[in-house]
């Protein structure tokens, strides 16, 4: 009797180890169809509207050259004459001042949160980093109009020689620079403390100082994470939309100077919006370039994951 109450129970447990298993493996199934399906979402979504983009832009390509309208400087829809160059260019001297501008101080503060930095003044300096990051961009542009604009205007343009308003391709760019470093701040943070310890120790124990230990060991490790974190930076400036609306004067000519005022590609979009969406050959001239600015940001974050890639493998064999 007692051997059959055993043989029972040793079923009984066997049955509900068997149901645990099969429970077990059936979330694990979910889980993973939830995963590749939100996966195969984020691309299905690019996809339709890289094609919705395109399907809107055929109007304007069907009648213009992309050649001819990406190297013409004349941008009149009125007369159905579009010329991207000016944008173009003023996008590019704003993308690559404020990278300039911001890379370089990103870094060296990213440095001194990871390396120096300690106990309760690393996290007020991290936290003071987050709440930047974090405040929206039309709060720097309304700030910009208040401070930057009458400083570039009255001082800094007049001490170079240059007469300005203050608007202009060099007050987007130094706002931008702002706007964008602590984003490259918290990741290059991010990639400076996620090295082990022992590349810190073994470099301190062969006689290197710290300075050397950091130029020498640790940027050189991180190199990868910091690279990808100023490319997203620049696909981040490239497509910025509010700050150079408010602070760039909206001239659709080619720079002269960098206190000039200019255009850029989205704010290109922004200022001509309302005016050109009831005209079919307008309202695609702007589709246009939205669709050549989701390519360009795209190729940013792209190149940003390869060449992280490309560093990762190079380094670790040297």
């Amino acid at each position: 009797m007692s051997a059959s109450t055993e043989s029972g129970d040793g079923t009984d447990g066997a049955t509900a180890s068997d149901e645990r298993i099969g429970r077990r493996l059936l979330t694990e199934r979910v889980s993973s169809l939830w995963l590749t399906g939100a996966g195969y979402f984020a691309i299905a979504l690019f996809v339709l509207i890289v094609l919705t983009l395109v399907y809107q832009s055929l109007p304007l390509l069907s009648e213009y050259s992309v050649v001819q309208m990406l190297t013409s400087s004349n941008w009149s829809p009125q007369q159905n004459e579009f010329g991207f160059l000016p944008a173009i260019v003023g996008t590019i001297y704003v993308t690559i001042l404020s990278m300039l501008m911001g890379a370089p101080i990103a870094i060296l503060a990213a440095i001194y949160i990871a390396e120096f930095a300690e106990g309760r003044t690393k996290t007020i300096v991290s936290s003071f980093i987050d709440v930047l990051a974090a405040i929206p961009s039309v709060i720097f542009g309304l700030v910009a109009l208040i401070v930057v604009v009458p400083l570039v205007g009255d001082y800094i343009a007049p001490a170079v020689g240059s007469g300005a308003t203050g608007l202009g391709i060099f007050t987007v760019s130094l706002v931008m620079a702002i706007v964008v470093t602590p984003f490259i701040i918290s990741l290059s943070v991010e990639s400076l403390e996620a090295l082990p310890d022992e590349l810190r120790e073994t470099s301190l124990g062969v006689g290197a100082t710290q300075w050397e230990t950091i130029r020498i060991v640790l940027l050189r490790a991180a190199g990868p994470g910091i690279f990808s974190a100023i490319l997203l930076g620049f696909g981040r400036v490239f497509g910025a939309t509010i700050v150079p609306a408010m602070l760039i004067g909206g001239q659709t000519q080619i720079p002269d100077s960098l206190f000039a005022t200019g255009q850029t590609l989205p704010t290109l979009i922004v200022n001509d919006f309302g005016e050109l969406m009831s005209v079919p050959i307008r309202q695609s001239a702007l589709i246009f370039v939205g669709l050549a600015l989701v390519i360009v940001v795209w190729l940013f974050n792209f190149g940003a994951m390869l060449l992280r890639k490309r560093l990762q493998q190079r380094w670790q064999y040297q």
